[in-house]
C-alpha cells in the first residue's frame, strides 16, 4: 500500500504542474493567472474538489502522440462560493494553449451534466486558443456537445462565463449562450474570425483588441455584461454576482442574513429629485441607490444602451432585478439596444425567480429611419414579450413620464404588473402635452388669427392638457395605478409589496415554448 500511495501522490503532484514552469511564467508575464490560481480566488478556501485530473487526449491526435499532459488543458470540478455549491471548469492556457479536443470537451460536459442533476450553477473560466487542430472534427464535435448542454441547462441552472484570455471561432458560442459574460480588460478578446481572416476577406486592418476586446463587447456589441481590470477583479465580481442568484430554477434567490437596512427607511432626497421642468434630466442611479439595501446596486451591461439600467440589488435583504429608464441618457427613451438589453435581463430574472422592480420615466420609443430600418418594431416587441411572459413578482414605480406604447411595455398593469405605483410627478399619457395639443387642436389654434393669439390659445390648451394628463390621477381613477405615493417612502412600499408577493402563483398556458420575435 505504501508504494501505491507514493505513486498516487506523485501522479497527483504532476497534475498540478500544468504546462510547466516556463509556460506558467509566460502566463504571469502577460498579467494572467493560471487556471488553478483562478479557482483558488473564485472558490471558498479549501472547497475545490477536482474531477478527471488524470484525463489525457487520445492517441489519434495528429502529431501529438508523444505529447500528453494530465488534465488535457482544463481543470474541472466543484466547490463552494459563500458556502453554496457551484460546478466549475477553468481552461489552462499553459497546456496546448488551452485548446479544446475531445477529452477536454468531455471533462467540461461531465461537470455540466452533474450540475443539471444536482441543480447547481456552472461557472466557466475561458482561456483557450480554440479548437485543437490536431484532432480535426473531434474537436468540433466537442464544441457541439458543450453547446447542446448550454442550451439544455439554459433557464434550469445559472451559467456564467468569464473570458480571461483568447476566445475565438466556435469557442465564442458557448459563452454567448450562457447567462452572463465577464471579460478582463486588456488580456481577453472574443471574435468569430480573427484580425488576419478579416484582413483577407474584407481588407480591413484591425487589432484583436479593436475587433473583440472588452471595451468593444461591453459598450458596442453588448456581448459582455461586465468587464474587470484584472483576473483577480473579475473573479471577485463573479463571487459578487453569484450571491444574487439561486442555485436553480426551482429555488428562490438567497436572502442575506443579518441585513441591517430598515425596510421602512425613508429617503427625503427623492421628494425633490425630479425637476419641475419635464425636459430636464436627472440620474436614475440616485433613485435606485436610495431605495435598495445599503445603496448596493450591481449594474449589468453598465456601458451598453445606457438609456436603460438593469442590474441586481436587495430590498429587505431579498435579491431583486432592477429595470429602470435613465433620463440622464437619451432622455430614457427605448431604442433597439435598450429593448434587447432589457428583454434579456427580464427573461433571466423570470427564469430564476428573481422579483422585478421597474422604475419608469420613458418618453417613448426612439423615432428615426435608422431605428425603423434596424427593426425597432420587432426588437421593442421583445421587451414587451418578456414582461408579458414573466410570472415572477413585478412592481413598477412611475417617477415621471410614462408615454405612448412605452407606457404599456414597461410593466404596466395591462401586462400583469402586480403593483403599479406612481409619484405625484408622474405623467401617464399618449405623448407630451405640447405635441398632443398641436395634433388635437391644430385647426383651432390656426383659426385664432394672429400669431400672438395662436400662441396664447396653444398655451391655454397645453395647460388644460397638463392639468388633465400630466399627473398620475387619471390612471389611478381607472385602476391602472394602485397608489400615488410620497417619493421618500418608496422603499417601504416596495418592501411591503415584495413581501406580500413572495407566495405569488401565476403561470402561462401550456405550450412547448413561445415564439419570441427574434
Amino acid at each position: 500500500m505504501s508504494s501505491k500511495l507514493d505513486r498516487m501522490r506523485a501522479l497527483r503532484e504532476k497534475t498540478l504542474e500544468g504546462g510547466g514552469p516556463e509556460r506558467i511564467a509566460a502566463q504571469h508575464k502577460q498579467g494572467k493567472l493560471t487556471a488553478r490560481e483562478r479557482l483558488d480566488l473564485l472558490l471558498d478556501e479549501g472547497s475545490f474538489v477536482e474531477l478527471d485530473r488524470y484525463v489525457e487526449h487520445q492517441c489519434d491526435s495528429f502529431g501529438m502522440e508523444s505529447r500528453k499532459i494530465p488534465g488535457d488543458g482544463v481543470v474541472t470540478g466543484h466547490g463552494t462560493i459563500e458556502g453554496r455549491p457551484v460546478f466549475v471548469f477553468s481552461q489552462d492556457f499553459t497546456v496546448f494553449g488551452g485548446s479544446l479536443g475531445a477529452a477536454h470537451a468531455q471533462k467540461i460536459c461531465k461537470v455540466m451534466d452533474l450540475a443539471l442533476k444536482v441543480g447547481a450553477p456552472v461557472i466557466g473560466l475561458n482561456d483557450s486558443g480554440g479548437a485543437r487542430i490536431q484532432e480535426g472534427v473531434a474537436s468540433l464535435g466537442g464544441y457541439a456537445d458543450i453547446f447542446l448542454r448550454n442550451t439544455l441547462a439554459s433557464g434550469v441552472v445559472p451559467q456564467i462565463s468569464a473570458i480571461m484570455g483568447p476566445c475565438a471561432g466556435g469557442a465564442v458560442y458557448s459563452p454567448a449562450i450562457t447567462d452572463f459574460v465577464v471579460m478582463v480588460e486588456g488580456t481577453s478578446y472574443m471574435f468569430v474570425t480573427g484580425p488576419n481572416v478579416v484582413k483577407t476577406v474584407t481588407h480591413e486592418q484591425v487589432t484583436s483588441e479593436e475587433l473583440g476586446g472588452a471595451a468593444v463587447h461591453s459598450s458596442k456589441s453588448g456581448v459582455a455584461h461586465f468587464t474587470a481590470p484584472s483576473d483577480a477583479d473579475a473573479l471577485a465580481l463573479l463571487r459578487r454576482l453569484f450571491a444574487f442568484l439561486p442555485p436553480n430554477n426551482r429555488d428562490d434567490p438567497p436572502r442575506r442574513s443579518g441585513g441591517k437596512d430598515d425596510p421602512d427607511r425613508e429617503a427625503p432626497q427623492l421628494d425633490t429629485l425630479v425637476p419641475e421642468n419635464p425636459n430636464k434630466p436627472y440620474d436614475m442611479h440616485e433613485v435606485v441607490k436610495a431605495v435598495v439595501d445599503d445603496g448596493d446596486f450591481l449594474e449589468v451591461h453598465a456601458k451598453y444602451a445606457r438609456n436603460l439600467l438593469v442590474g441586481f440589488a436587495r430590498i429587505d435583504a431579498r435579491p431583486v432585478g432592477i429595470v429602470a429608464n435613465q433620463p440622464a441618457h437619451l432622455a430614457g427613451v427605448l431604442d433597439i439596444d435598450a429593448s434587447l438589453k432589457g428583454a434579456r435581463f427580464v427573461r433571466f430574472c423570470d427564469c430564476f425567480n428573481v422579483p422585478l422592480v421597474v422604475f419608469e420615466d420613458v418618453p417613448g420609443f426612439l423615432p428615426g429611419v435608422a431605428q425603423e430600418h434596424g427593426g425597432i418594431i420587432k426588437h421593442g416587441a421583445k421587451l414587451l414579450y418578456a414582461f408579458c411572459e414573466a410570472t415572477v413578482p413585478k412592481v413598477t414605480v412611475i417617477t415621471r413620464k410614462a408615454y405612448g406604447g412605452a407606457y404599456d411595455v414597461m410593466n404596466s398593469k395591462h401586462v400583469r404588473g402586480d403593483f403599479n405605483l406612481a409619484w405625484p410627478t408622474a405623467e401617464c399619457a399618449v405623448m407630451g402635452a405640447a405635441g398632443a395639443v398641436e395634433i388635437i387642436f391644430n385647426k383651432q389654434i390656426q383659426a385664432a388669427g394672429t400669431p400672438e393669439a395662436a400662441k396664447a390659445e396653444k398655451e391655454k390648451l397645453t395647460s388644460e392638457y397638463v392639468e388633465r394628463f400630466a399627473n398620475p390621477y387619471e390612471a389611478a381613477r381607472r385602476g391602472y395605478v394602485d397608489d400615488v405615493i410620497e417619493p421618500r417612502k418608496t422603499r417601504s412600499h416596495l418592501a411591503r409589496a415584495l413581501s406580500l408577493l413572495r407566495t405569488k402563483r401565476d403561470e402561462n398556458p401550456p405550450r412547448k415554448h413561445g415564439n419570441l420575435p427574434l
